[in-house]
């Protein structure tokens, strides 16, 4: 019996939909990325992209636990001398909730041209409204 390869003409796309409203970040990242990188399906090859796309709606409304909402630091920078820019958890979720999930399903992806193709697939929304209808996405609770 030979090991099976997948060939990225023969993966078959889905679309899911994830309500995160009351979801702890970390435990939907996880269930996201797991999506994401297809390694639900039993034809999962490392290094072919056999994930699926998935739709996160209300992430304005995720859920951190303990006093990360205060302490928990999200770091950018210009380039510049002195050009590091900090904002708490609580900070981003007022200027932008999509972000939140984004960096955190960001951080459990492959960090090579593989683990940005899949963060592709990744459409997140801060309300409950989404243009994707049309792809008539599968509900699924993370």
């Amino acid at each position: 019996m030979k090991t099976y390869s997948a060939k990225p003409t023969e993966v078959e796309r889905k679309w899911y939909i994830v309500d995160a409203q009351g979801c702890v970040l970390g435990r939907l990242a996880s269930f996201v990325a797991v999506r994401l990188r297809g390694k639900h399906k039993p034809i999962y090859t490392p290094h072919v992209d056999t994930g699926d796309h998935v739709v996160v709606i209300n992430a304005e409304k995720i859920a951190l636990t303990g006093k990360k909402w205060d302490q928990k630091l999200y770091h950018r920078h210009s380039g510049y001398m002195g050009g590091l820019k900090s904002m708490t958890a609580k900070q981003l979720l007022e200027k932008r909730p999509e972000d939140l999930v984004t960096r955190a399903v960001r951080g459990m992806l492959p960090k090579n041209r593989l683990g940005r193709n899949m963060l592709k697939k990744l459409k997140v929304y801060a309300g409950s409204e989404h243009p994707h209808v049309a792809q008539k996405p599968e509900t699924l609770q993370p």
